[in-house]
């Protein structure tokens, strides 16, 4: 799954996930660029930054035209605090849409010309949120919902020039974490609801998006590859009262 040679844009990849995937694809080989609004706390190895605040429509195509060639653009910019609904205006939420499905949407479009080129791809990173009730994020599922249906419609319009595919990235262990899940007592109990008792780390990530950008994935377009490791275990198992084997 070699990428020498290949250029590949991370967006939001100065941290987390997206840092992961930076590094996996500087290890494969290729030359990384990641743009974000601030650089990285810590030097990326194998990764330049360019500042880009993705969701201005006109930087992000000046960002792009000035590339002289991208291969692979990876969507990974994205997020969003946790908010119940009724505790911020519609404006609020809809900036968690604007960032997670619509700076995506023009992204891509800014790259579309150089991808088209050189048969490039796009892997858009998903979540679990947008298949599953997500409380307290609930725009940030629904853009994530959205995300993955544009990625199946621009597979099938921008084929076969450009792959267009989806990583659907469950919980990750980032940072981060805490924010989300509490101290090691709280990630070490959600790490037991995953069927391979552990999250993430951003490197398992960044191994599923090398392999959905190289010629491994050459016949793969329009997919959803679920990163979760296995899932969750459905609630109901540890109710009943009956086949606790299971």
């Amino acid at each position: 799954m070699g990428l020498d040679g290949k250029v590949v844009v991370v967006t939001g990849g100065t941290r987390g996930v997206g840092a992961g995937m930076a590094k996996a694809f500087a290890e494969a080989g290729a030359d990384v660029v990641v743009c974000a609004r601030r650089p990285p706390e810590v030097p990326l190895p194998g990764a330049e930054f360019r500042s880009l605040d993705l969701r201005d429509p006109a930087a992000v195509r000046a960002f792009f035209a000035a590339l002289p060639r991208l291969d692979v653009l990876v969507n990974n910019a994205g997020g969003t605090p946790y908010r119940r609904l009724t505790d911020a205006d519609a404006e609020r939420h809809a900036r968690v849409v604007e960032l997670n499905l619509l700076a995506p949407l023009t992204a891509s479009l800014a790259a579309y010309e150089h991808l088209k080129r050189v048969r490039g791809s796009v892997v858009m990173i998903g979540s679990v949120s947008g298949g599953r009730p997500s409380p307290g994020s609930a725009a940030y599922g629904a853009a994530k919902a959205g995300l993955e249906s544009l990625a199946r419609s621009m597979a099938v319009e921008w084929a076969p020039e450009v792959r267009v595919n989806t990583l659907v990235v469950g919980m990750v262990r980032t940072e981060q974490s805490y924010l989300h899940y509490g101290g090691e007592d709280g990630i070490a109990g959600v790490s037991r609801t995953v069927p391979l008792g552990r999250l993430a780390e951003p490197s398992d990530v960044g191994a599923a998006a090398v392999f959905l950008a190289s010629d491994a994935a050459a016949y793969i377009s329009g997919a959803s590859l679920l990163v979760h490791g296995g899932g969750e275990r459905p609630a109901f198992l540890d109710a009943a009262t009956v086949n606790k084997e299971a």
